[in-house]
C-alpha cells in the first residue's frame, strides 16, 4: 500500500477517535505544510498547499502577486506584469500567479512545526465541538460525576467535560464524595482559550422547577405551571403550581400518590423540604396559601404597594414566622410581596391592617423587600418564636418520620383536608405560662 492511501486511512481513523469531521484533520495538514513550505522557499513567499482527499498525494504552489514595479524588498512575493505575461497573457495587475514547486529535505524543524500546527488544529477542532455540545445545555439539568476536589469547588464530570460546582452553588453541608453521581443545573458556559468553561449549580431555583418537569407528567406537558420558587437550599423550599385545568388538582400532581413524586425530588436534593402551594391571582388568598402550614385569619394588602398585613392566631404566630424567619422569608420571596404578621392579641385595638397614606409610592422594585421587614421578623423570633420551643423542636416539627410521612403529610384527603390544620390534632396545645416563683 502507498504512503499517501496509508495517510488517508490515518486520518480517517483520527477523525472517528476524535469525532472531527475529516475536512478540518485536511486543512490542518494544509496548513501545517504551508508553514513547512515557508521555511523552506523564505517566509516571504505566499503558498498554497492542496491535499488529494483520494489519494493523499499534495501539491505545493508559490505565489506572486503581479505589480508593474517589483519591490526590492519583495522580490519573493511580487513579479512583474512584464514577466507574468510571459507566462499568460491573461495576468494583470494584481492578478495572482501560481508556480508548482517541490517540497522535499524539510528538515527536523519544519517537521515539528508542522506537527504543532497539526496538533493545535485538532486542539481547537475538539474545543468548539465541546462547546457547541455544552452549550446547548445551558439552563438544563444534566446529572454528572463526582470527579474531585479543587479547593473548595467540586469538579463534576458532565458527559466528555469536566464543569465546575463552585462553593457558593453547593447545598449546603452536602458531602460530595467521588463518583457520586447528581443533577446539576448548567448555569453558564463560557469559552475561553482552554476549552468550555463550565459553572454548575444545585442551589439555583430553576433547578428546583426543572426537577418538577422531570418528575411531573402534568409539568412537563404544560397541563400544570410552576409559577414560583423559593428556596433555602438543603432546608426548605416553597412551590406555587397552577393550572388552567378545572378538573386537576395541580398540588395534588406534584405531590403525587402518597408523595411519591415530591419524595424522589426532596431525596436529589438531600432531603429538603418542600412546601406545594396552589398559585392564586387574588393577593390575599395567595399570601394566606404561601404561609402554610401557618392558619391565618386576616390578610389586608396595601391599594398600590407590594405590601400586605396579616393576623394569625396567637398559638400560630411562632409557626407563621418560623424558624429564624424562615417561613414568612420564603412566604416573601415566593409571592414577592412584603408581609408583615402579628398575632390577634398583638393587632387587637390598633390600627395595624390600616395602612398610612403616602404621597408617593414607594418603587418596590429598587427595594429590598426581604430587608425591608427583616428587623421585624428578627424581633419577632426574638421575643416569641423560640421561646416555645414544642414548634421546632427537631424531633417532633421537623422530623421526617412526621412531617413528612407518606401517608399523612403528603395523603391527599389529609393534606388539603381542614383535618390537616386542625390545631387539636397537627399542632400541640399552646404552652403555658410559668407560674411565678
Amino acid at each position: 500500500m502507498d504512503s499517501g492511501k496509508e495517510l488517508i486511512e490515518a486520518l480517517t481513523q483520527l477523525s472517528q477517535e476524535k469525532g472531527i469531521d475529516k475536512e478540518i484533520i485536511f486543512e490542518a495538514i494544509e496548513t501545517a505544510l504551508v508553514s513547512a513550505g515557508k521555511r523552506q522557499l523564505g517566509q516571504g513567499v505566499g503558498i498554497r498547499v492542496v491535499l488529494d482527499r483520494e489519494t493523499g498525494v499534495f501539491t505545493a504552489y508559490a505565489q506572486k502577486i503581479v505589480v508593474d514595479e517589483v519591490d526590492e524588498n519583495s522580490e519573493e512575493a511580487q513579479i512583474t506584469l512584464a514577466d507574468a505575461k510571459k507566462i499568460n497573457e491573461r495576468y494583470e495587475i494584481g492578478d495572482i500567479v501560481e508556480n508548482e514547486v517541490i517540497l522535499q529535505n524539510l528538515g527536523r524543524i519544519a517537521a515539528q512545526t508542522a506537527k504543532q500546527v497539526i496538533v493545535q488544529k485538532i486542539r481547537e477542532a475538539e474545543r468548539e465541538i465541546l462547546y457547541n455540545e455544552i452549550i446547548t445545555r445551558q439552563g438544563r439539568v444534566e446529572t454528572g460525576t463526582v470527579q474531585r476536589r479543587d479547593h473548595r469547588n467540586v469538579i463534576v464530570q458532565i458527559g466528555r467535560l469536566d464543569a465546575m460546582l463552585p462553593y457558593g452553588e453547593q447545598i449546603p453541608r452536602e458531602p460530595y464524595n467521588f463518583q457520586d453521581r447528581i443533577k446539576v443545573l448548567v448555569l453558564d458556559v463560557k469559552q475561553s482559550s482552554k476549552g468550555p468553561s463550565v459553572m454548575l449549580s444545585r442551589t439555583h431555583p430553576d433547578l428546583l422547577k426543572l426537577l418538577f418537569e422531570q418528575e411531573v407528567p402534568e409539568v412537563r406537558e404544560g397541563i400544570v405551571e410552576v409559577r414560583s420558587v423559593a428556596r433555602e437550599p438543603g432546608n426548605r423550599s416553597k412551590v406555587a403550581v397552577h393550572t388552567m385545568h378545572p378538573h386537576i388538582d395541580p398540588v395534588g400532581a406534584c405531590v403525587g400518590q402518597s408523595g411519591s413524586r415530591v419524595n424522589v425530588i426532596s431525596s436529589e436534593l438531600r432531603g429538603e423540604k418542600l412546601d406545594i402551594i396552589q398559585w392564586n391571582a387574588d393577593p390575599a388568598k395567595y399570601i394566606a396559601a404561601a404561609l402554610a402550614p401557618s392558619k391565618v385569619v386576616t390578610v389586608v394588602t396595601h391599594p398600590s404597594e407590594p405590601l400586605a398585613r396579616v393576623i394569625v392566631p396567637d398559638s400560630q404566630l411562632s409557626l407563621a414566622i418560623g424558624k429564624e424567619g424562615q417561613n414568612a422569608r420564603l412566604a416573601t420571596r415566593l409571592t414577592g410581596w412584603g408581609i408583615d404578621i402579628k398575632s390577634e392579641s398583638q393587632a387587637k385595638g390598633t390600627d395595624f391592617l390600616v395602612f398610612p397614606i403616602t404621597n408617593k409610592p414607594m418603587d418596590m422594585a429598587d427595594e429590598n423587600v426581604e430587608a425591608a421587614y427583616a428587623d421585624y421578623y428578627e424581633e419577632q423570633t426574638d421575643n416569641q418564636a423560640y421561646a416555645d420551643e414544642e414548634y421546632y423542636d427537631d424531633d417532633e416539627y421537623y422530623d421526617d418520620d412526621e412531617y413528612y410521612d407518606d401517608d399523612e403529610y403528603y395523603d391527599d384527603d389529609e393534606y388539603y383536608d381542614d383535618e390537616y390544620y386542625d390545631d387539636d390534632e397537627y399542632y400541640d396545645e399552646e404552652p403555658q405560662a410559668e407560674e411565678p416563683k
